[in-house]
């Protein structure tokens, strides 16, 4: 049985124009730094393409790499929240992927990467260190929460016992090595596989992988 899913608390004023701030200050650094280049956006520059404050931006952002990448985080934070709406019972790696497939699927959320020009964004990544260090940092802490969620699925604590940790970093490790591939051909081959698909053959290459090395270990038994 799927746990509910617990009803939607709603924004007040505050809360949405903070929301609307947020999201048009990452808009602006997206298309900057598309634009331009990493190194020729300023934090000045993406505020005023906001047609905020400075210290507006510094209220929700350390730096414009973590405000270009926003969307990895809202991603994770999706995730996390499709992943805790699994079946009990599900085994914790099947329960990742198809909270990933669900990401992938919905309609009335669509995930970030599909808006225009983040895959570009998302190539970007590989060849910016400072960019590569910020998807990092998002990543890492959207990831210790699904570590916490499989944690409390499997009734165990991850500080002392392995099998959270080593699940999602595995299922997080193969969705990361996807979406790299993905972006990587967009300016060779933008019609190439689509995310969703190549997620499902690098889930499938996951567990051919960790059957067949299971299969290896039985046999040296």
């Amino acid at each position: 049985m799927t746990a509910a899913k617990p009803p939607a608390v709603p924004e007040d004023r505050r809360q949405r124009k903070a929301r609307q701030t947020r999201e048009a200050l990452a808009a602006a650094a997206c298309e900057l730094i598309l634009d331009r280049g990493l190194a020729a956006t300023t934090v000045e520059a993406v505020a005023e393409r906001a047609d905020v404050t400075r210290r507006t931006f510094s209220r929700h952002f350390a730096g414009k790499e973590d405000a270009a990448l926003d969307f990895v985080r809202r991603d994770g934070d999706r995730i996390n929240e499709l992943l805790r709406a699994r079946p009990a019972g599900e085994p914790p790696l099947a329960a990742y992927r198809a909270a990933v497939r669900d990401w992938l699927a919905d309609r009335e959320f669509p995930a970030w990467h599909t808006r225009p020009r983040m895959r570009r964004l998302l190539a970007l990544v590989d060849s910016e260190p400072a960019l590569f260090a910020a998807y990092q940092r998002i990543r890492v802490g959207a990831q210790e929460e699904s570590i916490r969620i499989v944690a409390g699925r499997l009734g165990t604590d991850p500080d002392r016992d392995v099998r959270p940790a080593a699940v999602v970093d595995a299922a997080a490790g193969v969705l990361v090595a996807a979406l790299r591939l993905w972006a990587r051909d967009a300016g060779r081959n933008p019609g190439a596989a689509d995310l969703a698909t190549l997620v499902e053959r690098a889930y499938d290459a996951l567990s051919s992988a960790a059957a067949a090395a299971a299969a290896d270990t039985a046999t040296k038994v």
